[in-house]
């Protein structure tokens, strides 16, 4: 994980996992609503569906849910709503050129909240074949197979 200093995840893009290959790792900050960060603090946050995407110079999170605070009221925000990421200059040149260039993709991998304040970790990713899922599989049986063969080997000893 990027970045040092204590962390409490909020949530967790499994499928991400499984879907891509992850090239890169970066972390970034967040703009938000003050209803948003009570939200995600009470945990009530979805990066299932979410990606990101370069717009006028500038790299937005798209579709990741967000619900709504409970005792937020008239001033509550929208659960799907767009959200502006914050990074420095040359990150995000070098995303948006990997992206334009080479056809990858960016994926948000983790919400967490570091020193009280939310940050998303991104993942620069090439999307997986079908073929490429099930090889994957399959590698992560065989080595959960050998770990667990060793283990019971050493402590029948």
């Amino acid at each position: 994980m990027p970045g040092n200093g204590a962390y409490k995840a909020i949530a967790v893009n499994r499928k991400a996992l499984h879907d891509y290959d992850i090239l890169e790792r970066v972390e970034a900050g967040l703009v938000l609503v003050g209803t948003e960060i009570k939200s995600i603090r009470a945990g009530r946050a979805n990066l299932r569906q979410a990606y990101a995407r370069p717009e006028g110079g500038e790299l937005w999170l798209v579709g990741a849910h967000i619900a709504q605070y409970p005792q937020g009221g008239i001033y509550n925000h929208e659960p799907t709503r767009s959200r502006k990421l914050l990074l420095h200059r040359d990150q995000l040149a070098q995303l948006v050129g990997a992206v334009t260039q080479k056809g990858l993709t960016i994926v948000p991998l983790r919400l967490y909240i570091r020193n009280h304040v939310a940050k998303v970790e991104l993942g620069l990713a090439r999307g997986r074949r079908q073929y490429d899922k099930r090889k994957a599989i399959a590698r992560r049986d065989a080595e959960r197979e050998i770990r667990r063969a060793t283990s019971a080997r050493h402590t029948s000893r």
